[in-house]
């Protein structure tokens, strides 16, 4: 079985959104997969932050012969194991991280207002069980 390493396409009409798969070339582009192998978002902001790749699993399949898409290829040049920019995307998906957090809410300087007993003091029980 000849096996490619390829995107597959997801999300919906002008939201692109890709995994990384190893896939038998026979199979059409969003059919069975073997293995994920990452995801690629290109409408992050920032440029390193798109690909997200488990370098390990790559590095098998490439030893046991798949062949890797054009830009697939690219993306395991620059962000795989080894990659070029591997050290931007450490620092990119980082920031990424920071912005995704959520902030805590502000805390009141306003004192908790304190309960009035004489308020709605529950009514007593009329009838007793002996």
């Amino acid at each position: 079985m000849a096996v490619r390493i390829r995107m597959k396409k997801l999300g919906r009409r002008h939201r692109p959104f890709y995994r990384i798969c190893a896939m038998d070339v026979h199979s059409p582009r969003d059919g069975r997969v073997l293995e994920e192998l990452g995801t690629y978002d290109p409408l992050v902001p920032d440029v390193d932050a798109r690909a997200v790749l488990n370098g390990q699993r790559i590095q098998y399949w490439l030893g046991v012969g798949a062949r890797p898409s054009e830009k697939v290829r690219v993306l395991i040049k620059k962000y795989g194991s080894q990659g070029t920019h591997a050290e931007e995307q450490k620092a990119a998906l980082d920031r990424l991280a920071q912005t995704r957090r959520r902030r805590q809410p502000p805390v009141h300087l306003v004192e908790p207002r304190e309960a009035d007993t004489s308020e709605e003091a529950p009514p007593p029980d009329t009838e007793q069980e002996e």
